[in-house]
């Protein structure tokens, strides 16, 4: 009997069992870990362990998987094996010690559906595209940002803009959402760097961007992705909100294309005037394709400097405005250092920085405890390797936990309380912390962490110098958080007093 006539003999139950028990036969015969594999936790056949996954906080799932199996471990998504690095020390020799090794990108199949199949950009790009755009990007960061001067002017006068945003939405008398603020004045540091201009607060093309910015962040990094990655050819027939992720993306790199014509239509007569200045003008001297310098490949550049730059250091001061107003004692102490230091007749410069370590210790608490990007990007082992002891073979997609790291009880003395002393030394002087990851680390760390690092210090004291913060009388402001690529606060309203 032929295996077609033997499906019509069958009545449906009987297929469906027969079917299942064909996919049981191949799933277990093509599941055979190597000698010496990173354990884990029970899988079920072809589903792995996507379904153990906590959709909302998967990275508390994933620290507390470690106390189990230790801080190697592997999970399956699909029936693909995915190995977790937990604690400083382990994440430590994955991203830095072996550097080399675990510096490429794993195939993904929701990004090669974001970026239509150019496996470029700036973060999922591998090999000699994207060492030589990593290197031209930085240099644009260096002539364009807080290293060139300019850019430090130009964020304290978006501090201005943000304080007289506020002040008007103080004269109401009433609480405010203040995250459309927030996300108004850091995307507009990412928009003249890259493209040369900031927009007004009103604008409708700058305000869809920042929703599409938003949209794509949170879906990213939420279980859907983890779903659509593990099972593509359902997923992409399916309805659900993973769809948003692609029709969010379409949207930014249809704005990103606009501001490219617009470059294209009136060139730099001179030096290049941003990032796309530069990468046009490196586009017409690099005659071949092979480096990424071509305008699709621009696009993608910018939405990731989009994605990296405005979401992550947004956040952060989001996350800033929570714990200052849950410890006003806090808040205190950084005003009164901001009022000796500095005063309340001049803005701040990053020259007041190594002169003001409460402040300082304080934003860097804000980032260990904020927590923005609870993992990481995955990593692909280059060749057959160890961690921990354990065998990861050539291939092994192998993803670090900052979260472990920056709440490693082995590292901090209170690591689940915000306490700006873990940033304090001897006679209050500020002391670094190695296993303060907020930028990951190695090769493959944030691009724009100067930047970001400027914008943290120049807006929180901007802030605090003008306004004290506070919520609703008889409420505490959350700090569960939503989690997506980035974490974020649950929405919170707050009063901002003239000081």
């Amino acid at each position: 009997m032929r295996l077609c006539d033997l499906f019509v003999w069958l009545d449906p139950r009987a297929t469906l069992l027969f079917t299942f028990a064909v996919l049981l036969v191949v799933f277990f015969r093509g599941k055979k870990d190597p000698p010496n594999f990173p354990p884990g936790p029970p899988s079920l056949p072809l589903l792995g362990n996507v379904f153990n996954i906590e959709s909302k906080q998967p990275h508390v799932y994933l620290t507390k998987l470690a106390d189990v199996y230790g801080n190697v471990f592997c999970i399956r998504l699909g029936r693909h094996a995915t190995v977790f690095v937990s604690g400083w020390k382990m994440v430590k020799e994955a991203i830095v010690t072996q550097a080399d090794n675990f510096v490429d990108r794993p195939y993904s199949p929701m990004v090669t559906r974001i970026y239509s199949g150019n496996s470029a950009g700036l973060f999922f790009s591998n090999g000699k595209v994207w060492r030589r755009q990593r290197r031209f990007a930085a240099a644009a960061l260096r002539t364009f940002g807080p290293a060139g001067g300019s850019m430090e002017r130009s964020i304290c006068e978006e501090s201005h803009h943000l304080q007289e945003a506020m002040e008007m939405e103080m004269e109401k008398g009433e609480a405010f959402d203040p995250v459309p603020f927030l996300n108004n004045a850091v995307a507009n540091v990412i928009c003249q760097i890259v493209f040369g201009r900031r927009f007004d607060y009103s604008d409708l093309t700058f305000q869809s961007m920042l929703k599409n910015l938003a949209q794509v962040a949170y879906l990213e990094g939420s279980v859907w992705a983890l779903l659509y990655d593990a099972f593509p050819a359902l997923m992409r027939r399916l309805p659900g909100p993973h769809n948003g992720i692609f029709s969010s993306s379409e949207s930014l790199e249809a704005s990103i294309r606009a501001e490219i014509e617009r470059h294209k239509s009136d060139p730099a007569p001179g030096d290049p005037r941003d990032y796309i200045d530069s990468f046009l003008m490196e586009e017409e001297r690099n005659s071949s394709r092979e480096l990424g310098f071509n305008d699709g490949n621009l696009v993608l550049c910018c939405l990731d400097l989009f994605l990296a730059g405005s979401e992550t250091t947004s956040k952060t001061l989001q996350w800033g405005l929570v714990y200052l107003i849950r410890s006003p004692h806090i808040q205190d102490k950084v005003q009164a250092e901001i009022d000796g230091v500095i005063g309340r007749s001049r803005g701040p410069t990053m020259a007041d920085r190594p002169d003001m370590p409460y402040t300082d210790a304080v934003i860097h608490e804000i980032q260990r405890m904020g927590n923005i990007v609870p993992l990481n990007g995955l990593r692909m082992a280059a060749k057959d390797t160890t961690l921990g002891g354990y065998f990861i073979p050539k291939g092994t997609s192998v993803m670090p936990n900052l979260t472990s790291v920056l709440f490693d009880p082995a590292e901090w003395d209170t690591p689940h309380t915000f306490n700006p002393e873990h940033f304090l030394g001897a006679g209050g002087r500020f002391v670094r912390r190695e296993a303060f990851l907020p930028f990951s680390a190695g090769k493959r760390a944030c691009l724009g962490e100067g930047l970001a690092r400027t914008q943290l210090f120049l807006f929180v004291v901007t802030l605090l110098q003008r306004f004290r913060f506070s919520t609703l009388d008889g409420v505490e402001l959350r700090t569960g958080g939503i989690t997506g690529a980035t974490r974020s606060p649950h929405p919170f309203k707050i009063y901002a007093a003239a000081r």
